[in-house]
């Protein structure tokens, strides 16, 4: 009987911190869409940003500028990673849910699955480059997904957030 029990808390304790640390990927319903619409609009800000620098700095050769140039590169790859990863693990992932033929619905998730994969590959652009075009175009599927994803609350949602900020 004691084994048992032990087994039984060791399997609460495994779901318990399961959740706890993987809440990302757990179906707990707590979900921030128009947030993560804000945080990667953020991103593709700071790429931005990161390109001017790097353009600025292009051409010096202090040390001063060098170690700059290193940290902006730094920070436009890992912002537009923070973007992939957003889209990989949370709208793909989680939800945006695949619809079969015959739904109807179907058109509006192959729109959406198609906008998202545009961005990751505008954020694969972003890392190779320092071309503003790449943000520019990046903004503009990043409101095409937002008008394809969210209802009317969504988008108000959104724009309080904007707002807020």
């Amino acid at each position: 009987m004691i084994k048992v029990l032990k087994i039984f808390f060791i399997s609460i304790l495994f779901v318990l911190s399961t959740k706890v640390y993987g809440h990302c990927q757990v179906p707990c319903g707590i979900y921030g869409d128009a947030a993560r619409i804000v945080q990667i609009e953020e991103d593709i800000t700071t790429i931005r940003k990161a390109m001017n620098k790097i353009n600025e700095l292009a051409g010096k050769s202090d040390a001063q500028s060098l170690n700059q140039i290193s940290r902006w590169v730094t920070t436009k790859e890992a912002h537009a990673q923070n973007v992939q990863e957003t889209i990989l693990n949370y709208f793909l992932a989680q939800r945006v849910k695949a619809k079969e033929k015959g739904d109807k619905d179907r058109q509006k998730y192959v729109d959406q699955t198609l906008t998202l994969q545009q961005l990751i590959v505008k954020m694969m652009k972003c890392k190779q480059t320092v071309d503003q075009r790449n943000c520019s175009d990046a903004y503009e599927l990043l409101d095409k997904f937002t008008n394809l994803y969210l209802d009317q609350h969504g988008i108000d949602h959104l724009k309080k957030l904007k707002q807020d900020k």
